[in-house]
């Protein structure tokens, strides 16, 4: 089976969602990725669908129009200061085709986050989703080994992790070390590639990676061809933004490189 790639909110951030789901249609994209929990970023939009029956109608009636998927939607936060409840967001999304649901942990009480975990499992299998946990690189759950023995502690059948290829380079994730975890472990991909040549970052500049300046796959440093090869076959949300390639390219423009570099690359890997 080929392939399969979605397109990010954060690969164009920024982006109302029909106008999102319009650009990866455009460009080949066989999913899209929508924000419909916010992080409450700088001018990010406020795609809240459980309270706005007119975007949610717009968006469901584009991705007919279009006849595109929405593969995920983001971002459950676990932290102590947030509700605990996500179900209408979750009964949005699956009424919209999603499913899976991104999420991460920004609290260092790792029973709280176990507990938290338990519940937005329970909540997400009500309408048939996965719930993929990352390891972002600021947050207060950093390495696949962490992200595996939480998964453990869980013990949702539900409940899978989310390799975002920056995060795995910068934790320094092997090929071995993927392999030698069960592969219904993995869930959803995060594809991008990282700037070479980066040394002692400060947070600042981390975060400006993270956000504004991630690389086309194939042009930074990240051995993905070896990562990828290790992991089980899934969709890649290729989640790359980058302020400067916006700039020259539009977002329009910038979406369509992204998903050319990965096809490039898997066409490489012989996938």
């Amino acid at each position: 089976m080929a392939a399969q790639f979605s397109l990010a909110y954060l690969t164009i951030p920024g982006i109302d969602p029909v106008e999102q789901i319009k650009i990866a249609r455009d460009a080949g994209y066989d999913y899209v990725s929508l924000r419909t929990i916010p992080m409450g970023l700088c001018d990010e939009p406020q795609a809240r669908l459980e309270k706005s029956p007119e975007l949610f109608r717009m968006i469901r009636q584009t991705l007919r129009d279009c006849q595109m998927k929405l593969l995920d939607i983001e971002l459950v936060q676990i932290r102590e200061d947030l509700p605990p409840d996500f179900r209408r967001s979750f009964e949005k999304g699956a009424e919209l085709g999603a499913t899976q649901v991104l999420s991460s942990v920004w609290t260092k009480d790792r029973s709280f986050a176990v507990d938290r975990y338990g519940t937005v499992c329970e909540q997400a299998a009500q309408y048939g989703l996965t719930v993929n946990l990352e390891f972002p690189v600021l947050s207060s759950l950093t390495t696949l080994k962490e992200a595996a023995a939480l998964q453990d502690q869980v013990k949702a059948s539900n409940l899978k992790i989310l390799m975002d290829m920056l995060y795995v380079h910068w934790a320094k994730v092997t090929p071995e070390e993927i392999r030698a975890l069960d592969p219904e472990r993995f869930g959803l991909i995060h594809l991008c590639d990282c700037p070479k040549n980066l040394k002692n970052m400060d947070e600042a500049q981390i975060v400006h990676v993270v956000r504004e300046g991630r690389a086309y796959c194939g042009e930074g440093e990240i051995d993905l061809k070896g990562l990828l090869k290790a992991l089980p076959p899934s969709p890649c949300s290729i989640e790359l933004p980058n302020i400067r390639r916006i700039a020259e390219l539009g977002a329009a423009g910038h979406a369509a490189r992204c998903l050319e570099t990965a096809k490039a690359l898997f066409e490489d890997i012989g996938v």
